[in-house]
């Protein structure tokens, strides 16, 4: 009983990374919003740079999950 909920505890916690990489996708396009704004002829090359920081950004949602996968079913 103590171990299920210890796992059920760790799996919510490992899930907190997620939460995190929406935050951070928020904040990439919020950046890529106010930049455009400021300076419209740099419009493809603030795109990029966004469609980037986005990627990396969404890497870290998969090991979150990967991580309470993990911690759930292997113990």
């Amino acid at each position: 009983m103590l171990l299920q909920s210890a796992k059920l505890i760790g799996a919510g916690l490992a899930t907190i990374g997620l939460a995190g990489a929406g935050a951070g996708i928020g904040s990439v396009f919020a950046a890529l919003i106010n930049s455009m704004a400021r300076n419209p002829s740099l419009q493809k090359q603030l795109f990029a740079y966004a469609i980037l920081g986005f990627a990396l950004t969404e890497a870290i949602a998969p090991f979150a999950l990967m991580m309470a996968s993990l911690i759930s079913f292997t113990f």
